[in-house]
């Protein structure tokens, strides 16, 4: 996080103090461009925008058919009625019902005038919900409690402490949660009788690790969780309540395994959890309490599980695997040991699984590029599916736009990447230009869901969009995830150079008209390429990048900073900190002879805006350089003005270094 007290070691380019930072930024402010006419655009207060010129005001008309769609994500079943509510989360808060399949939202049955909520957790019973919220971005988040009906919340957690995850008890009188005290490395595990907070204390305490728990066996003495030692590595453990005492679940292992999403069986005799134990894949392990017997549901599947969700009765479990980025919807009858027929759920991506209390009807978000969120239920008796919500399109024709191409490329050691490429409309004529958007983590995945922006481009501007999974990313086995990690980093920036080859290859795009974009890891990746390959592209866009590795490790939050060093390495040993400052975009500035677009949160508190600023400073006398500074933000814009005002200067930019 950016603070008055913050000070990090930039290597190769000295020190970068908060006070020499805001002077920085105010004299790029003083001789950047305004303007007070009424067809421009101006910056929201909280936003400094260095470098960009004026924002006229027809290109916010032009977006507007593209900003009007929307969708109200799952939020649950009813807990009397055999309805579904639905949630937004933005600026505010609300929760609505629906009261049958295709039917209109009822009034709003919650409403929350907050900013900043993470997301909202129901008490089994119904009459309270948790939920999470921070400030500015900070991700400092505070656990409230919210009597439905009322007005008032109360903040449970001490307003200082990072607090995430709560996890309600059967009964509805305790929350279990994750929580970090101020400068702590480990993420630890609280308990609190949340209408008693004196109540709260540590039940278990992390030596550096991540504490997450997932699920209260089903006479809520015990707890599951998971001790994440980083994004693919972690162990299964039960903690009983009464005593704190802590039980290893997972069988030991000499290599790093994977463990998440566990469950307890209805009788608590059991535990579902998805791991890729013994496997290159991720699948659902049913682990004996007593025994510690392992077998499989189902025994041999083909493809990452994403997620799944035991029935209320224990009789049936339902999972959603990952095929090359798109979900497919399964479902197994545990009694009886066999699956069941696929429900004919639509194709796209399929989240957050819900049974509702008759164990019969499953409800779920889906969402595709022509889809932002629709959630439906499915009878998994007779696999009769129903439609519960539907996105808003405010009469944007949704159906028209581009679908995805699931492209593979060859890369530089012969292994086959994949990706997805979207086209825009036939009324563009010729070569089309092609922005290269990468995803971040590196642990996530690129899956064919709506785009906004995207949109935009494709239909207005007649840019090709194409979306790399290199290495690293999730959805593909277990060797792959590993493939970027440690001193292996660079394979991944030469996956795109690979793939800015195989652009050459296709007689429909433009190779000499290319631009690469990408958030957070994504953001590094970016900045990499347009040092490697600088020759190659037009110009770079990066939000919330890494610009070196070693010094992100170094000064992201303490409880993040072991999960990084397991991913990109030790920064604290020699050879390790000497090869990532080598490969620092920040140290191959010199290297970027194309224009940059910088975009940071000040508040950002994995990567310190410090990584922006010095890249900024190291590029604007050679080359046109774009800076916006949400002084409001932390890691990612999420505020709906200053996401705006960030796709202008987007557009823009892309207007003026891609497509002329």
């Amino acid at each position: 996080m950016f603070s008055s007290s913050y000070s990090p070691r930039l290597s190769g380019y000295g020190s970068f103090s908060s006070h020499s930072i805001v002077a920085f930024l105010a004299l790029l402010l003083s001789i950047s461009q305004a303007s007070a006419q009424s067809d421009v655009i101006t910056p929201g207060k909280n936003i400094e925008a260095i470098g960009v010129p004026p924002v006229p005001a027809s290109l916010a008309r032009e977006l507007s058919p593209y900003s009007s769609v929307y969708g109200l994500p799952l939020a649950g079943w009813d807990f009397e009625k055999h309805e579904i509510l639905l949630k937004g989360i933005s600026n505010t808060t609300w929760i609505s019902r629906v009261s049958s399949p295709g039917a209109k939202a009822l009034p709003t049955l919650i409403y929350l005038p907050s900013n900043g909520i993470y997301d909202v957790y129901f008490q089994p019973q119904g009459k309270y919900l948790a939920y999470t919220r921070d400030a500015g971005g900070n991700e400092t988040f505070q656990l409230y409690l919210y009597q439905i009906g009322r007005v008032q919340s109360t903040m449970l957690s001490d307003g200082k402490s990072r607090n995430t995850e709560p996890v309600w008890s059967n009964a509805g009188d305790k929350i279990i949660y994750s929580s970090t005290p101020v400068g702590d490395s480990g993420v630890n595990l609280r308990l609190i009788d949340p209408f008693n907070p004196t109540s709260d204390h540590l039940i278990a305490k992390s030596s550096g690790s991540y504490f997450k728990a997932y699920d209260w066996s089903p006479d809520d003495r015990q707890i599951v969780f998971c001790d994440f030692t980083s994004n693919t590595s972690s162990t299964l453990w039960v903690i009983d309540v009464a005593s704190g005492n802590k039980t290893l679940i997972s069988p030991k292992s000499d290599q790093p395994e994977y463990y998440d999403y566990p469950q307890f069986s209805k009788d608590g005799k059991a535990i579902y959890a998805v791991t890729d134990h013994d496997s290159d894949i991720r699948r659902i392990a049913h682990i004996d309490l007593a025994s510690r017997k392992v077998s499989y549901v189902p025994s041999n599947p083909k493809w990452d599980v994403d997620e799944f969700q035991l029935s209320p009765n224990g009789k049936t479990l339902a999972y959603v695997t990952n095929e090359e980025g798109v979900s497919r919807l399964h479902v197994f009858d545990v009694s009886a040991n066999k699956e069941l027929s696929d429900p004919e759920a639509p194709i796209g991506v399929i989240s957050d699984l819900k049974w509702n209390k008759n164990s019969t009807d499953l409800a779920f978000n889906f969402k595709s590029c022509r889809t932002v969120n629709d959630v439906y239920s499915v009878d998994v008796k007779t696999g009769k599916v129903e439609l519960w919500g539907k996105s808003v399109t405010n009469g944007v024709d949704t159906d028209s736009f581009s679908l995805p191409e699931l492209i593979h490329w060859i890369t530089f050691d012969k292994r086959s990447i994949s990706g997805f490429l979207y086209r825009p409309p036939a009324k563009f004529k010729g070569k089309r230009p092609v922005i290269i958007d990468i995803h971040g983590g590196p642990e996530e995945q690129y899956r064919p869901v709506f785009g906004y922006e995207d949109n935009y481009f494709l239909n207005e501007l007649g840019v090709v969009k194409i979306f790399p999974n290199v290495r690293g990313s999730s959805g593909y086995g277990k060797a792959f995830l590993a493939l970027d990690n440690g001193t292996r980093r660079e394979d991944a920036v030469k996956d795109i150079g690979s793939l800015i080859d195989w652009i050459k290859t296709q007689p429909e795009l433009d190779a000499d008209r290319v631009m690469v974009e990408g958030a957070s890891y994504g953001g590094y990746l970016t900045l990499s390429t347009a040092y490697a390959y600088s020759d190659r592209i037009r110009g770079a866009i990066s939000e919330s990048g890494i610009t070196n590795l070693a010094s992100f490790v170094a000064n992201t939050e303490g409880w993040r900073r072991e999960l990084q060093r397991s991913e990109f390495g030790d920064e604290r040993d020699p050879k390790i900190k000497e090869f990532l400052a080598r490969i620092a975009p920040l140290n191959n500035a010199q290297k970027i002879k194309k224009p940059l677009l910088i975009i940071h949160g000040q508040n950002d508190p994995r990567v310190p805006v410090a990584e922006a600023a010095a890249l900024v400073a190291a590029t604007k006398d050679r080359i046109p350089v774009w800076f916006i500074l949400a002084k409001d933000e932390g890691h990612g814009l999420v505020q709906q003005n200053n996401r705006n005002y960030r796709l202008y200067a987007s557009i823009l930019f892309v207007k003026e270094f891609l497509l002329k």
